[in-house]
């Protein structure tokens, strides 16, 4: 069977069996070493979405693999019914790496961001003293913060929301980047503001410089938790360990996920100090996987790969010299470039082409991209990413573009 055959034949036992909740583009990967992956076919691609930010360390990074096998060996799971000897030292490290006191360990980014919210809304009730049942979740237009029932209920994306309801009442949602009207939205009974410091989903939409300052002050002063979901954008992906960092705020509570695994196993968390964390006690929220020895073996390595500093100086270094390839690309088919670190949203001419119809022509040439809302397109190449192969993502992209503009 040639590699072509091979090629559309996965493709099709995938589109037989597998929900189409995806509309991947006709690339079958088989390997992948640092920021490259190989197909069926021994086609080689700059990897520049990086499993939407879960793989910012990189495919097979040596330090993460040799600590998942030497768990592999010993035990993956004992579920929290009983202790394991890695949870603790994880739950540490993390805790110490985000300046917090404590750690819910779960395994999705959704389930971090359903662990925020009913931490958020027993914090309400036990320690704010909010009226049973009246608790309300601030959140911004365009968010995206997974796909459970509750969380599609405060989207505006009608792709999430269509035929799903009835919703989970309790959320109001302000526009983003505007603290004054995240302010007058705030009453008596809100627990919390759920935000992304940086919208990835909505096309790496980045707030003014003063909203994170002044959506902390605004929730300090009126008693209300500030939940930074930091699952993309944490992690070192924008030059810091977290976004939060680069605006130089500090949340009551970080979501984290996606990089938190290392590409490898699911791995999320809620972090955050003891008198919030404290309010949940035994039995009140749990997860049979959630800190199982093998996740929090390769989140401890994780977390020792970003206590260097060295990805997120990495991120920032690289991030500028991507920047400034793409800023080349405004008016040549480009309408505007948004970038912080190694993740960047380029919006494309819809005159020209689909975000869709850049990624193909873009896979084409050896970049892998993916497009959101139309005409936009996300770049986030995994962290360990060489100056040479931005270069080659950009000089892709320029001829891509000229390719359309000659038709």
């Amino acid at each position: 069977m040639s590699a072509v055959v091979a090629s559309s034949a996965l493709v099709d036992l995938e589109d037989d069996h597998v929900a189409h909740t995806y509309h991947p583009l006709d690339v079958v990967v088989a390997t992948g070493e640092g920021a490259w992956v190989t197909d069926v076919a021994g086609r080689r691609y700059l990897d520049c979405l990086a499993a939407y930010s879960a793989v910012n360390f990189g495919h097979g990074n040596p330090v993460l693999l040799e600590a998942a096998r030497e768990q592999l060996g010993r035990i993956t799971l004992t579920s929290r019914a009983f202790h394991n000897d890695q949870l603790g030292p994880f739950a540490a490290a993390l805790a110490a790496l985000a300046g917090k006191d404590m750690v819910i360990p779960m395994n999705t980014g959704a389930e971090a961001v359903e662990s925020g919210l009913k931490v958020a809304r027993a914090w309400g009730y036990r320690v704010k003293g909010v009226a049973p049942e009246r608790a309300n979740i601030i959140v911004a237009d365009g968010n995206f913060h997974g796909r459970t029932i509750t969380i599609i209920s405060f989207s505006d994306d009608a792709t999430a929301t269509t035929d799903f309801g009835p919703f989970t009442p309790g959320f109001r949602s302000v526009p983003y980047g505007d603290a004054a009207a995240l302010e007058a939205a705030i009453d008596e009974n809100t627990v919390a503001v759920l935000l992304e410091p940086i919208q990835g989903e909505a096309g790496i939409i980045i707030p003014p410089a003063d909203y994170l300052p002044s959506v902390r002050e605004i929730t300090t002063r009126h008693n209300v938790l500030f939940i930074a979901d930091e699952i993309q954008s944490g992690l070192g992906r924008t030059g810091a360990t977290f976004q939060c960092d680069n605006a130089q705020v500090v949340p009551d509570l970080y979501l984290l996920g996606k990089a938190l695994g290392g590409g490898i196993v699911p791995v999320s968390a809620v972090v955050g100090n003891r008198d919030i964390l404290g309010v949940l006690a035994a039995g009140q929220h749990g997860s049979t996987f959630g800190g199982n020895p093998l996740a929090a073996a390769v989140g401890r390595a994780v977390v020792g790969l970003l206590a260097t500093g060295e990805y997120q100086e990495r991120a920032r270094v690289l991030g500028a010299r991507l920047a400034a390839g793409l800023g080349t690309l405004i008016g040549s088919g480009v309408i505007a470039v948004r970038s912080a670190g190694l993740w960047a949203g380029i919006d494309i001419d819809p005159a020209l082409a689909t975000g869709r119809e850049v990624c193909e022509l873009l896979a084409e040439r050896g970049v892998l991209a993916k497009d959101t809302h139309g005409s936009t397109i996300r770049l986030a190449p995994p962290i360990v990413v060489e100056p040479e192969d931005l270069d080659f993502a950009v000089a892709q992209l320029t001829a891509v573009l000229g390719e359309l503009r000659a038709r």
